[in-house]
């Protein structure tokens, strides 16, 4: 199984319905649920696009194996940079196999989960 993950602000996940499928707000403007898939590039990019970001954030580890949305492998427009996976539609609970919660250095860098 090749695991993809999600990175979400840890109090909006403890607030989401369970059992509910999982659609962040930014699907509405984005189209699509930004993934991405192995540990070193997920550290970078929470540190590229959150390190700023305040408050806990969770990683939701998803078998894609278990989505009913689309996934899709895309290029981010750098010819050099490695395809991430998108979900276009919703994350069904059953998909998520486990959840993580980030960890973070006094700076704000992530360090693992």
């Amino acid at each position: 199984m090749t695991t993809i993950y999600h990175l979400a602000p840890a109090a909006r996940w403890r607030e989401w319905p369970a059992n509910t499928p999982y659609l962040p707000a930014e699907y509405d403007t984005e189209g699509f649920i930004h993934c991405s898939a192995g540990d070193e590039l997920m550290l970078q990019v929470a540190n590229r696009y959150y390190r700023a970001a305040p408050g806990d954030f969770v990683l939701l580890l998803i078998d894609p194996s278990r989505l009913t949305s689309e996934l899709r492998w895309e290029q981010p427009g750098d010819d050099l940079a490695p395809q991430f996976p998108h979900v276009y539609g919703p994350i069904d609970h059953g998909a998520i196999v486990a959840v993580r919660q980030m960890r973070r250095a006094e700076s704000g860098e992530f360090v693992g989960w």
